[in-house]
């Protein structure tokens, strides 16, 4: 009885330490349900569309019901609130910089660029400039935003990356206007800021006051924002400008890996990231106002992308890293030039 007794303890004990080792590997294993997402401001209509899809796209793939949440405001303002313990899987922002910021706070692994196509960059835009219905002040071309007679509408470049790309392409402009003259550029700069009527501190902020409380005689945001502005109020109230040359607008994406890693969401993070590059994440881009990098839908919809010259922040400012410390460190070029009403 005894020996008998004993090997049934053997036993029983055996398969309780089994049932204990395999549970926490069966609990790592199930990848968790929810993912979320933090983006730019202007960016809601379209993850709105893009986590629609998704919700479908990986219940179809894997048979896992996700949901994924959401927050918008200004993309550095967003990589700030990362930094300080917001618990987001991903980030879908509008500069590069803001990226790094997560990379140098140790929250994104570097070399998070090669991990997707374009540099991790699914869709892409340029500043562009809304006006009032009839261009009453006939405003085509970046010269015209430093008359006496314009008001502008623009975000902060303190906080959002949409009025940090408008600056760089009328510095970029100003540079090419005069034969790469800084002085002159800079010059340019400080005019540019001194004819803002209101600094929102985000571009959907900026929308609002120009559309909605009639602030200023053009509003400078995205191209993929004018045109959603001209499709929400309609033709009657406001026109799309695109000047003649205007600067790249990449809208880089990663996963904060910190986070996921923590979570055991990388595999989720990786699939949503994924789908923005898919034909149905691209045509979501699409119809959204992005430009986008599939070429077939690129085709399909280039009847809505007017023609204009794109410069880059590498060919005219040498590169991000550059532009970070030339122009958006403490003292540098934009706080020496920023005029703030």
């Amino acid at each position: 009885m005894n020996n008998l007794f004993t090997k049934t303890l053997v036993v029983a004990a055996l398969a309780a330490a089994t049932t204990f080792a395999a549970a926490p590997a069966f609990a790592q294993a199930k990848s968790p349900s929810e993912l979320t997402n933090v983006s730019y401001d202007i960016a809601r209509e379209l993850y709105s569309g893009i986590n629609k899809a998704f919700v479908g796209y990986w219940k179809d793939k894997t048979g896992q019901t996700v949901t994924v949440a959401q927050s918008h405001a200004g993309s550095s303002a967003q990589a700030r609130k990362v930094l300080e313990g917001f618990q987001a899987d991903t980030a879908t922002l509008n500069q590069v910089t803001d990226i790094e910021m997560l990379v140098k706070g140790g929250l994104v692994q570097a070399g998070w660029q090669s991990k997707y196509p374009n540099n991790a960059s699914p869709f892409y835009s340029l500043p562009a400039f809304l006006v009032r219905a009839g261009n009453p002040k006939n405003i085509k071309d970046w010269d015209d935003l430093i008359r006496a007679d314009v008001k502008t509408v623009l975000p902060n470049p303190k906080t959002a990356g949409n009025a940090r790309y408008t600056y760089l392409a009328a510095y970029a402009y100003a540079l090419s206007k005069n034969n790469n003259d800084q002085a002159k550029a800079q010059d340019f700069a400080r005019k540019f800021f001194a004819n803002v009527a209101v600094f929102d501190t985000g571009a959907r902020g900026s929308t609002t006051s120009f559309a909605e409380r009639d602030i200023g005689d053009v509003l400078l945001t995205f191209e993929a924002e004018v045109f959603s502005v001209r499709r929400e109020y309609g033709d009657t109230k406001f026109q799309v400008v695109i000047p003649p040359q205007s600067l790249l607008a990449e809208f880089p994406v990663a996963i904060i890996d910190k986070v996921a890693d923590a979570k055991g969401s990388r595999e989720l993070a990786d699939g949503y990231l994924k789908f923005l590059w898919t034909p149905q994440g691209q045509e979501i881009g699409a119809q959204n106002f992005h430009r986008v990098r599939d070429p077939q839908v690129a085709e399909k919809y280039k009847a809505q992308y007017p023609a204009v010259k794109l410069v880059t922040v590498e060919d005219v400012f040498g590169g991000w890293d550059r532009v970070a410390k030339e122009h958006f460190a403490d003292g540098g070029i934009l706080d020496q030039v920023f005029v703030k009403r």
